[in-house]
Protein backbone atom coordinates (compact mmCIF):
# COMPACT_ATOMS: atom_id res chain seq x y z
CA UNK A 1 0.00 0.00 0.00
CA UNK A 2 1.25 3.27 -1.00
CA UNK A 3 1.63 6.12 1.15
CA UNK A 4 -0.57 9.14 0.95
CA UNK A 5 1.91 11.98 -0.17
CA UNK A 6 1.98 14.94 2.06
CA UNK A 7 2.12 18.57 0.29
CA UNK A 8 4.48 20.56 1.48
CA UNK A 9 3.69 23.73 2.85
CA UNK A 10 3.72 26.99 1.83
CA UNK A 11 6.40 29.76 3.53
CA UNK A 12 3.04 31.50 5.10
CA UNK A 13 1.83 28.43 6.42
CA UNK A 14 5.17 27.02 7.25
CA UNK A 15 5.55 30.29 9.59
CA UNK A 16 2.37 29.74 10.71
CA UNK A 17 3.11 26.03 12.23
CA UNK A 18 6.75 27.11 13.83
CA UNK A 19 5.09 30.08 15.85
CA UNK A 20 2.42 28.34 16.36
CA UNK A 21 4.76 25.25 18.64
CA UNK A 22 7.71 28.07 20.02
CA UNK A 23 7.62 28.36 23.44
CA UNK A 24 7.50 31.47 25.09
CA UNK A 25 10.65 32.76 26.58
CA UNK A 26 10.64 33.61 30.48
CA UNK A 27 11.18 37.84 31.12
CA UNK A 28 14.03 38.90 33.24
CA UNK A 29 15.17 42.14 34.89
CA UNK A 30 18.47 43.31 34.18
CA UNK A 31 20.18 46.98 34.02
CA UNK A 32 19.98 49.31 31.75
CA UNK A 33 23.34 48.85 29.95
CA UNK A 34 22.39 45.35 29.72
CA UNK A 35 19.34 45.82 28.00
CA UNK A 36 20.21 47.07 24.22
CA UNK A 37 18.73 44.80 21.41
CA UNK A 38 16.86 42.98 23.51
CA UNK A 39 13.31 42.66 23.85
CA UNK A 40 11.09 44.58 26.24
CA UNK A 41 8.07 42.83 28.26
CA UNK A 42 6.52 45.27 30.22
CA UNK A 43 5.11 48.74 29.36
CA UNK A 44 7.25 51.98 30.49
CA UNK A 45 5.46 55.02 32.00
CA UNK A 46 6.46 58.19 33.01
CA UNK A 47 7.64 58.76 36.45
CA UNK A 48 6.34 62.77 35.90
CA UNK A 49 5.51 65.03 33.17
CA UNK A 50 8.01 65.31 30.70
CA UNK A 51 9.37 67.58 30.03
CA UNK A 52 8.82 67.91 34.39
CA UNK A 53 8.76 72.09 33.35
CA UNK A 54 8.42 74.68 30.92
CA UNK A 55 11.94 74.40 29.38
CA UNK A 56 14.03 77.07 27.87
CA UNK A 57 15.33 75.60 23.75
CA UNK A 58 17.67 78.49 23.41
CA UNK A 59 20.61 80.47 24.67
CA UNK A 60 18.91 83.76 24.93
CA UNK A 61 17.16 86.09 27.62
CA UNK A 62 13.60 85.21 29.16
CA UNK A 63 11.07 87.95 29.10
CA UNK A 64 7.20 88.20 29.87
CA UNK A 65 5.98 88.23 26.13
CA UNK A 66 2.96 91.19 27.70
CA UNK A 67 6.40 93.30 27.44
CA UNK A 68 7.23 93.01 24.04
CA UNK A 69 3.69 93.45 22.93
CA UNK A 70 3.64 96.74 25.00
CA UNK A 71 6.51 97.89 22.66
CA UNK A 72 9.20 97.90 25.25
CA UNK A 73 12.53 96.55 23.19
CA UNK A 74 14.92 97.36 26.33
CA UNK A 75 15.52 95.21 29.20
CA UNK A 76 17.29 95.77 32.33
CA UNK A 77 18.72 92.20 33.05
CA UNK A 78 17.86 90.98 36.64
CA UNK A 79 20.33 87.26 36.83
CA UNK A 80 20.94 84.09 34.88
CA UNK A 81 19.21 80.96 35.08
CA UNK A 82 21.18 77.74 34.76
CA UNK A 83 20.46 74.22 33.90
CA UNK A 84 19.84 72.55 36.19
CA UNK A 85 19.42 75.31 39.07
CA UNK A 86 15.68 76.01 40.80
CA UNK A 87 13.65 78.49 38.53
CA UNK A 88 14.20 82.19 39.70
CA UNK A 89 11.52 84.91 39.32
CA UNK A 90 11.43 87.68 37.24
CA UNK A 91 10.98 90.96 39.81
CA UNK A 92 9.99 93.74 37.08
CA UNK A 93 7.53 92.87 34.40
CA UNK A 94 9.92 94.93 32.36
CA UNK A 95 13.48 93.26 32.89
CA UNK A 96 14.42 90.02 31.81
CA UNK A 97 16.71 87.00 32.79
CA UNK A 98 19.55 85.43 30.81
CA UNK A 99 18.76 81.87 30.34
CA UNK A 100 21.22 78.37 28.96
CA UNK A 101 19.38 75.72 26.82
CA UNK A 102 17.58 72.93 29.15
CA UNK A 103 17.22 75.17 32.21
CA UNK A 104 13.68 76.18 33.63
CA UNK A 105 12.09 78.52 32.36
CA UNK A 106 12.15 81.69 35.62
CA UNK A 107 8.97 82.14 37.45
CA UNK A 108 6.64 85.26 35.35
CA UNK A 109 8.28 84.78 32.15
CA UNK A 110 6.82 82.93 28.89
CA UNK A 111 9.20 83.68 25.87
CA UNK A 112 13.17 83.69 25.01
CA UNK A 113 14.65 85.30 22.26
CA UNK A 114 17.84 84.50 21.58
CA UNK A 115 21.12 86.01 21.79
CA UNK A 116 21.65 86.57 18.18
CA UNK A 117 18.59 89.23 18.71
CA UNK A 118 19.67 91.44 20.92
CA UNK A 119 22.86 93.29 21.77
CA UNK A 120 23.80 93.66 26.06
CA UNK A 121 25.70 96.35 26.97
CA UNK A 122 26.14 97.18 31.10
CA UNK A 123 23.53 95.06 32.55
CA UNK A 124 20.73 96.12 29.44
CA UNK A 125 19.43 94.29 26.62
CA UNK A 126 18.63 96.07 24.00
CA UNK A 127 16.48 94.13 21.24
CA UNK A 128 17.70 94.49 17.58
CA UNK A 129 14.77 95.38 14.87
CA UNK A 130 14.15 91.33 13.65
CA UNK A 131 13.60 90.16 17.24
CA UNK A 132 10.54 88.87 18.57
CA UNK A 133 8.95 87.75 21.58
CA UNK A 134 5.86 85.92 20.97
CA UNK A 135 4.29 83.80 23.63
CA UNK A 136 5.67 80.21 24.55
CA UNK A 137 8.91 81.10 21.72
CA UNK A 138 11.56 78.84 22.18
CA UNK A 139 9.95 77.37 25.54
CA UNK A 140 9.20 73.85 25.20
CA UNK A 141 5.76 73.43 27.34
CA UNK A 142 5.60 70.51 30.58
CA UNK A 143 4.23 67.79 29.46
CA UNK A 144 4.11 68.23 25.88
CA UNK A 145 6.24 64.51 25.54
CA UNK A 146 4.80 62.38 28.23
CA UNK A 147 3.04 62.17 30.70
CA UNK A 148 2.24 59.88 33.68
CA UNK A 149 -0.21 57.21 32.94
CA UNK A 150 0.41 57.00 29.26
CA UNK A 151 3.27 54.39 27.91
CA UNK A 152 6.40 55.63 26.51
CA UNK A 153 7.44 52.89 25.29
CA UNK A 154 4.97 49.16 24.89
CA UNK A 155 6.63 45.61 26.04
CA UNK A 156 6.96 43.56 22.40
CA UNK A 157 9.46 46.14 21.15
CA UNK A 158 13.17 45.86 20.69
CA UNK A 159 15.08 48.15 22.27
CA UNK A 160 17.71 50.18 20.80
CA UNK A 161 19.71 53.37 22.20
CA UNK A 162 16.83 55.59 21.66
CA UNK A 163 14.24 52.97 23.52
CA UNK A 164 16.76 52.53 26.19
CA UNK A 165 17.41 56.50 26.87
CA UNK A 166 13.57 56.57 27.40
CA UNK A 167 13.62 54.03 30.13
CA UNK A 168 16.23 55.96 31.72
CA UNK A 169 14.14 58.84 31.74
CA UNK A 170 11.31 56.65 33.22
CA UNK A 171 13.87 56.86 36.27
CA UNK A 172 14.43 52.79 35.49
CA UNK A 173 17.46 51.50 36.39
CA UNK A 174 16.14 47.89 35.20
CA UNK A 175 13.76 46.50 33.33
CA UNK A 176 11.94 43.49 32.24
CA UNK A 177 12.86 41.99 28.80
CA UNK A 178 13.19 38.53 27.86
CA UNK A 179 15.55 36.19 28.53
CA UNK A 180 18.13 35.36 26.07
CA UNK A 181 17.36 31.76 24.44
CA UNK A 182 20.33 29.38 24.33
CA UNK A 183 20.88 29.11 20.83
CA UNK A 184 23.09 26.11 19.50
CA UNK A 185 24.18 25.98 16.24
CA UNK A 186 25.24 22.43 14.48
CA UNK A 187 26.74 21.82 11.14
CA UNK A 188 26.76 18.09 9.67
CA UNK A 189 29.46 16.70 7.26
CA UNK A 190 32.64 14.76 7.00
CA UNK A 191 33.91 16.59 4.33
CA UNK A 192 33.92 19.79 6.78
CA UNK A 193 36.88 21.62 7.68
CA UNK A 194 37.68 24.28 9.92
CA UNK A 195 38.48 27.58 8.90
CA UNK A 196 42.57 27.91 9.68
CA UNK A 197 43.20 24.10 9.66
CA UNK A 198 45.39 22.28 6.69
CA UNK A 199 42.43 21.15 4.02
CA UNK A 200 42.35 18.58 1.39
CA UNK A 201 40.69 18.88 -2.03
CA UNK A 202 38.18 16.59 -1.59
CA UNK A 203 37.19 18.78 1.28
CA UNK A 204 35.45 22.23 1.71
CA UNK A 205 35.50 25.00 4.81
CA UNK A 206 32.93 24.92 7.32
CA UNK A 207 31.10 28.13 6.38
CA UNK A 208 27.51 27.59 7.30
CA UNK A 209 28.09 27.98 10.84
CA UNK A 210 29.95 31.18 10.91
CA UNK A 211 27.33 32.98 8.76
CA UNK A 212 24.56 31.52 10.90
CA UNK A 213 26.12 33.19 14.17
CA UNK A 214 27.03 36.28 12.40
CA UNK A 215 23.46 36.87 11.59
CA UNK A 216 21.80 35.57 14.94
CA UNK A 217 24.04 37.96 16.50
CA UNK A 218 23.17 41.19 14.13
CA UNK A 219 19.55 40.36 15.22
CA UNK A 220 20.41 40.81 18.76
CA UNK A 221 21.07 36.92 19.76
CA UNK A 222 23.84 36.89 21.63
CA UNK A 223 23.68 33.54 23.73
CA UNK A 224 24.59 31.24 20.60
CA UNK A 225 27.00 28.45 20.63
CA UNK A 226 28.24 25.98 18.09
CA UNK A 227 29.19 22.72 16.80
CA UNK A 228 30.30 20.23 14.29
CA UNK A 229 29.06 16.63 13.59
CA UNK A 230 30.21 14.02 11.45
CA UNK A 231 27.72 11.76 9.23
CA UNK A 232 27.85 9.32 12.08
CA UNK A 233 24.25 7.95 13.67
CA UNK A 234 25.84 7.22 16.79
CA UNK A 235 28.19 10.69 17.21
CA UNK A 236 25.09 12.82 16.19
CA UNK A 237 22.69 10.49 18.88
CA UNK A 238 24.95 11.02 21.31
CA UNK A 239 25.75 15.20 21.10
CA UNK A 240 22.04 16.12 19.83
CA UNK A 241 21.22 14.48 22.91
CA UNK A 242 23.63 16.45 24.75
CA UNK A 243 22.48 19.45 23.07
CA UNK A 244 18.66 19.32 23.30
CA UNK A 245 18.96 18.84 27.43
CA UNK A 246 21.20 22.26 27.10
CA UNK A 247 19.32 24.56 25.03
CA UNK A 248 16.37 25.87 23.81
CA UNK A 249 17.03 26.05 20.13
CA UNK A 250 18.81 23.66 17.71
CA UNK A 251 19.54 24.87 14.33
CA UNK A 252 21.23 22.18 12.11
CA UNK A 253 22.59 22.85 8.56
CA UNK A 254 23.05 19.81 6.90
CA UNK A 255 22.30 16.15 6.73
CA UNK A 256 18.15 16.47 6.07
CA UNK A 257 17.74 15.92 2.83
CA UNK A 258 17.20 12.33 1.51
CA UNK A 259 20.60 10.92 1.24
CA UNK A 260 22.54 7.85 2.78
CA UNK A 261 24.13 10.42 4.50
CA UNK A 262 21.49 12.23 5.77
CA UNK A 263 20.78 11.19 8.77
CA UNK A 264 19.39 13.90 10.96
CA UNK A 265 15.33 13.17 10.74
CA UNK A 266 16.46 10.01 11.64
CA UNK A 267 18.42 10.55 15.21
CA UNK A 268 15.98 13.44 16.19
CA UNK A 269 12.68 10.86 15.58
CA UNK A 270 14.87 8.57 17.68
CA UNK A 271 15.80 11.30 20.52
CA UNK A 272 11.40 11.87 20.22
CA UNK A 273 11.53 15.02 18.33
CA UNK A 274 8.39 15.42 17.23
CA UNK A 275 8.61 16.54 13.11
CA UNK A 276 6.41 19.09 11.77
CA UNK A 277 7.16 19.51 8.43
CA UNK A 278 9.77 18.10 6.43
CA UNK A 279 10.13 20.23 3.35
CA UNK A 280 8.38 23.43 1.96
CA UNK A 281 6.75 24.77 -1.67
CA UNK A 282 10.33 26.99 -1.92
CA UNK A 283 13.14 27.24 -3.85
CA UNK A 284 15.96 27.13 -2.75
CA UNK A 285 15.37 25.38 0.67
CA UNK A 286 13.29 23.09 0.04
CA UNK A 287 14.18 20.28 2.38
CA UNK A 288 13.63 22.13 5.55
CA UNK A 289 13.21 20.12 8.68
CA UNK A 290 11.50 21.41 11.76
CA UNK A 291 10.28 19.78 15.01
CA UNK A 292 9.59 19.88 18.66
CA UNK A 293 11.17 18.25 21.57
CA UNK A 294 9.54 16.97 24.60
CA UNK A 295 10.46 20.21 26.56
CA UNK A 296 9.55 22.50 23.70
CA UNK A 297 12.78 23.05 22.44
CA UNK A 298 12.43 23.95 18.74
CA UNK A 299 14.41 22.28 16.23
CA UNK A 300 15.38 23.30 12.56
CA UNK A 301 16.93 21.66 10.03
CA UNK A 302 18.11 23.97 7.26
CA UNK A 303 19.70 22.42 4.08
CA UNK A 304 22.98 22.32 4.06
CA UNK A 305 23.71 24.35 0.86
CA UNK A 306 24.77 27.76 1.66
CA UNK A 307 22.42 30.20 0.04
CA UNK A 308 19.25 27.98 1.39
CA UNK A 309 20.95 28.07 4.70
CA UNK A 310 20.69 31.73 5.28
CA UNK A 311 18.01 32.23 3.94
CA UNK A 312 16.01 29.54 5.49
CA UNK A 313 17.63 31.15 8.93
CA UNK A 314 16.19 34.72 8.12
CA UNK A 315 12.52 33.55 6.44
CA UNK A 316 11.99 31.25 9.57
CA UNK A 317 14.30 31.16 12.07
CA UNK A 318 15.17 34.57 13.11
CA UNK A 319 11.36 35.63 12.98
CA UNK A 320 10.59 32.41 15.05
CA UNK A 321 13.15 33.08 18.13
CA UNK A 322 11.45 36.62 18.11
CA UNK A 323 8.38 35.48 18.36
CA UNK A 324 9.11 33.03 21.08
CA UNK A 325 10.77 36.48 22.81
CA UNK A 326 7.57 38.30 22.63
CA UNK A 327 8.21 40.27 19.96
CA UNK A 328 6.07 42.60 18.07
CA UNK A 329 5.90 40.79 14.29
CA UNK A 330 7.21 42.65 11.75
CA UNK A 331 5.84 43.15 7.94
CA UNK A 332 8.28 42.62 5.26
CA UNK A 333 9.14 45.68 3.60
CA UNK A 334 7.49 46.23 -0.12
CA UNK A 335 9.76 47.07 -2.29
CA UNK A 336 10.30 46.98 -6.42
CA UNK A 337 12.02 44.84 -8.61
CA UNK A 338 14.31 47.27 -10.56
CA UNK A 339 14.98 44.89 -13.62
CA UNK A 340 12.83 42.13 -14.43
CA UNK A 341 12.93 38.20 -13.02
CA UNK A 342 11.82 35.14 -15.46
CA UNK A 343 10.57 32.19 -13.42
CA UNK A 344 9.35 28.85 -14.04
CA UNK A 345 8.72 27.20 -11.13
CA UNK A 346 5.69 26.24 -9.23
CA UNK A 347 6.52 27.31 -5.68
CA UNK A 348 7.35 30.56 -4.24
CA UNK A 349 10.88 31.76 -5.25
CA UNK A 350 13.70 33.33 -2.55
CA UNK A 351 16.23 35.42 -4.96
CA UNK A 352 18.97 37.59 -3.59
CA UNK A 353 18.78 41.65 -4.08
CA UNK A 354 20.80 45.01 -3.54
CA UNK A 355 18.94 47.26 -2.52
CA UNK A 356 19.98 50.90 -4.55
CA UNK A 357 17.95 53.72 -4.92
CA UNK A 358 16.96 55.63 -8.11
CA UNK A 359 16.88 59.03 -9.01
CA UNK A 360 13.54 59.83 -7.05
CA UNK A 361 15.62 57.97 -4.16
CA UNK A 362 13.00 55.28 -4.06
CA UNK A 363 14.49 52.08 -2.89
CA UNK A 364 14.76 49.30 -5.57
CA UNK A 365 15.86 45.41 -5.83
CA UNK A 366 18.61 44.54 -7.63
CA UNK A 367 18.61 40.83 -8.33
CA UNK A 368 21.58 39.04 -7.45
CA UNK A 369 20.61 35.50 -9.49
CA UNK A 370 23.15 33.17 -7.58
CA UNK A 371 24.27 30.25 -10.08
CA UNK A 372 22.75 27.63 -7.82
CA UNK A 373 22.03 27.33 -3.67
CA UNK A 374 25.69 26.82 -2.90
CA UNK A 375 26.58 30.11 -4.82
CA UNK A 376 27.44 31.84 -1.84
CA UNK A 377 29.43 34.45 -3.30
CA UNK A 378 26.62 36.21 -4.38
CA UNK A 379 25.47 36.87 -1.18
CA UNK A 380 28.36 38.49 -0.28
CA UNK A 381 27.06 43.03 -1.31
CA UNK A 382 23.30 41.50 -0.80
CA UNK A 383 21.28 43.43 1.70
CA UNK A 384 18.69 40.29 1.48
CA UNK A 385 16.33 39.03 -0.49
CA UNK A 386 12.71 39.05 -2.10
CA UNK A 387 10.11 36.45 -1.91
CA UNK A 388 7.66 36.01 -5.38
CA UNK A 389 5.23 34.08 -5.48
CA UNK A 390 4.54 30.54 -6.89
CA UNK A 391 4.02 31.51 -10.78
CA UNK A 392 5.88 30.41 -13.98
CA UNK A 393 6.91 33.73 -16.32
CA UNK A 394 8.07 36.63 -15.93
CA UNK A 395 7.92 39.38 -12.70
CA UNK A 396 8.34 42.70 -14.38
CA UNK A 397 10.58 45.70 -13.41
CA UNK A 398 8.26 47.98 -10.73
CA UNK A 399 6.57 44.67 -9.63
CA UNK A 400 6.29 45.26 -5.81
CA UNK A 401 7.15 41.95 -3.81
CA UNK A 402 8.31 41.68 -0.42
CA UNK A 403 12.24 42.09 1.06
CA UNK A 404 13.87 40.04 3.93
CA UNK A 405 16.60 41.86 4.90
CA UNK A 406 19.35 39.95 6.09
Amino acid sequence: MNRQQVTPPTPREAQEAIEARMSALPSEARPLEECSGQTLREDVYAERDNPPFDRVCMDGIAIDSRAFRRGVRRFALEAMQPAGAPALTLRGADDAIEVMTGAVMPQGTDSVIPLEEYDLADGCVVLKAEASGTQYRNVQRRGTDSQPGVPMLRSGIRLGAAEVAVAASAGLARVRVTRQPDIMVISTGDELVEPGQPIAAHQVRRSNAYALIAALREHGLSQVANDHLRDDEHELTERLKRHLEARDVLILSGGISKGKFDLVPKVLKNLGVGEVFHQVAQRPGMPMWFGVAARGQAVFGLPGNPVSTLLCLIRYVVPAIAHSMGATRKAPEPIALAAAVKLGRSVTSFLPVSVEYDARGQAQAVPRSPKGSGDFLALAGTQGFVELPPRAGEFPAGYVASLYRW
